[in-house]
Parts: C-alpha cells; sequence; structure tokens
C-alpha cells in the first residue's frame, strides 16, 4: 500500500489519504458593506475542485477572526453570520467530494493592513482604507507602518475572537480547524524574541512567549469538539540563528520542539511545520523539500503528529517523506493551483487506488 494514500485518523476523524491542501491565501473576498470578509464563487470553485482532485484534506486560506486581522481588505473573514454562511456553502462542496473540510483561522497583526497581492502588494495607507495595526511591541515588519502594542485586555479580546470564529468554523461545517501561529503573523509575533520585547507576563522567558498560543489554542479546544482535531501552523526557524553570517536571536527549531510538546498537552494533534516570514531580510535556503527536517525533528521528539510543507512537488517525493516516517502528512501549496487533480495522477503513478468523480469515468478508463 502507498503511504501516502494510507488513510490517517486524528481523534474520532479520518481523512482518506495524506495529500493535504496547505491554506493560501487567494485575496478574493467580497469586500463592500455587509458582505466584507464573505467567500465568493471563486472559493467554491478554487476549492471543490481540490477536493474533486482527490485531495483528502482542503484547508481554506487563513481567515482572520476580526476586521482588523486581516492581512488585506479581500481575506476572508469568519467574525459574522454572513461569513458563516458563505463558508458554509464551501464545505458543503468540499464534503460533497469525499475529502476533509478545514479551516485556518488568523490574525495577521503588525503584517496587516496591506493590498490585496493582486493589486501589488505593499502597505495599504489610510486614505486607501488602511487599518492601525497591533504587535506584542511598537516593532515593525520590514517597511510597515509602527504597530500599537497590545494591553493585556487587548490580548484577552483577541484570544476570545479565536474562539467564536472556532464556533463559527464549527456551525459552517469544518471538520478541523488550524490555528495560524506562523509567517510572522499575530501569534508568531509573540513566540520570537526577534519580535517579541515585552516585560510582561507575554514576553521575556520561552513559557511567557508562548503564553499567548497556548491561549489561543485554549480558546479553540474549549470550543471544538473533543472528536474532532484541532492543528497549529508554525514557523519552525526564523532563519536567523541557523545562518552563521546573521547571529540575531530568532525562533529556533529546538524552540519549535519545546512549544509542539506544550501544544500536544494544550490539545492539538497536529503540527502544520513551515518556516520564516518574521523577519523580512531572512536567508532562507529554498529548495525541494527544505522544511521537512524541521518537521522530522518534531516527529522523532514527541509523539505529535506532523505535516510537511514547502516545495513537495513529485509524487515520489512526498511518498518517501511519508514511508521514511519523516513526516504523517504532506501539504500542497502551489503544486495544487498548477494541477488540482495532483493526488488521482499520483495515485496512478504510485499503484494506488484513487476515487475520481463518477462523472468523470468515461475519461480515466473506468
Amino acid at each position: 500500500m502507498s503511504a501516502l494514500f494510507e488513510p490517517i485518523t486524528l481523534r474520532e476523524l479520518t481523512v482518506p489519504n495524506r495529500v493535504w491542501m496547505a491554506p493560501m491565501c487567494m485575496y478574493s473576498a467580497a469586500t463592500e458593506g455587509p458582505q466584507t470578509g464573505v467567500a465568493t464563487d471563486f472559493h467554491l470553485t478554487h476549492l471543490a475542485a481540490r477536493a474533486a482532485g482527490g485531495t483528502g484534506l482542503v484547508i481554506t486560506e487563513a481567515t482572520a477572526v476580526s476586521p482588523e486581522g486581516r492581512i488585506s481588505p479581500a481575506d476572508l473573514g469568519l467574525w459574522n453570520e454572513a461569513q458563516q454562511e458563505g463558508l458554509a456553502r464551501v464545505v458543503r462542496a468540499i464534503r460533497s467530494h469525499g475529502s476533509v473540510a478545514a479551516i485556518q483561522l488568523a490574525h495577521a497583526g503588525r503584517k496587516a493592513s496591506t493590498r490585496p497581492l493582486q493589486q501589488g502588494g505593499g502597505v495599504l495607507a489610510p486614505a486607501e482604507g488602511g487599518w492601525p495595526t497591533v504587535g506584542p511591541t511598537t516593532q515593525a515588519f520590514g517597511d510597515h507602518p509602527e504597530p500599537d502594542a497590545l494591553s493585556v485586555e487587548q490580548i484577552r479580546r483577541i484570544v476570545a475572537d479565536f474562539g467564536a470564529a472556532a464556533q463559527r468554523a464549527l456551525a459552517a461545517g469544518f471538520q478541523a480547524v488550524e490555528v495560524h501561529g506562523a509567517h510572522g503573523y499575530l501569534v508568531h509575533s509573540f513566540l520570537s524574541p526577534s519580535s517579541n520585547h515585552r516585560t510582561d507576563q507575554y514576553g521575556g522567558s520561552f513559557e511567557n512567549r508562548i503564553r499567548f498560543a497556548l491561549e489561543v489554542v485554549a480558546a479553540v479546544r474549549a470550543v471544538w469538539p473533543a472528536e474532532l482535531p484541532v492543528f497549529f501552523r508554525t514557523s519552525a526557524t526564523d532563519w536567523l540563528t541557523e545562518d552563521a553570517e546573521d547571529h540575531r536571536e530568532g525562533w529556533t527549531g529546538e524552540d519549535t520542539v519545546r512549544l509542539a510538546k506544550e501544544l500536544r498537552a494544550a490539545g492539538v494533534d497536529l503540527l502544520d511545520v513551515s518556516t520564516g516570514g518574521l523577519v523580512a531580510d531572512a536567508r532562507i535556503p529554498v529548495a525541494p523539500g527544505f522544511q521537512v527536517p524541521f518537521a522530522t525533528a518534531v516527529r522523532e521528539a514527541t509523539d505529535l503528529p506532523v505535516g510537511a510543507v514547502g516545495l513537495i512537488t513529485e509524487a515520489r517525493q512526498a511518498e518517501q517523506i511519508l514511508s521514511e516516517g519523516r513526516a504523517d502528512v504532506v501539504l500542497l501549496g502551489r503544486e495544487l493551483l498548477r494541477t488540482p487533480y495532483w493526488a488521482h495522477y499520483a495515485a496512478r503513478e504510485l499503484g494506488a487506488e484513487t476515487r475520481w468523480p463518477e462523472q468523470y469515468a468515461r475519461a480515466v478508463g473506468h
């Protein structure tokens, strides 16, 4: 049997295979009036196509838990009923193809208020509809404006926002939820000593810097059914201390292993292991599978299942990662943008059974 096409069970949820779709921002949500942040026809066709393509679990893009938590005005949101109803339509389409529907909940923090990628990205000025950003302190990301330093009361409000969004996600029919703790967004910016210079209970020591992440997980886990899994996406390294020419203090692979143990105890069921995003000028050695060793390190040091991501594009490459025990699932990003039916083609190459939609049978020889 192909390791890639073996089911995996997390809590009481069984995912039919280990080809998962990574969350990728599409910057295509509605942007006007009460429909702001609502999923559009694009999201329906985009995500349902990957489910029809045989992907075992489909994660929606980073979905903001509050208006100020959006990366751009065109991000999905989940702070009201209209957004919940729009996503419920998408969930029904994903699940109709036998895939598991998952959602990533996020707050962009100091990297918020930018133009959509299709409009060139970059900071969104107040005159263009931009909004104030927040972070652990007033330290900015790259050339972004200085964020406002969050008060303890504001932190608690954001934690509650994550819990409320998780409740809406459940009502919309999602079967798994992921907390976005990576890529320099709010949760990650609290974790790393490079961006968190607070001196209260949310800064300083490792235990204090992970406090916000654990509180967010606790708020989500408190409303998420015990039989369904919670994931956490991490940037396993800031790519600072690992670089011999760059000795700035940052979050490391060793920190990620320590965090993984705490997340496991807090009720997280899988660590989605990415890297980077906190520092604009970090040197990242991009190459096929370059992030997989960080996932493997967590898997070897803990009993927490892990997902490997990053330039995984070939069926035999993905199969080898799993068969060698380096990860429990693989998450594909841009490759699934290029090839929505990647899972079906991979199954054929590896000699595994696949589940083409019956309507396509005359095109695939059965």
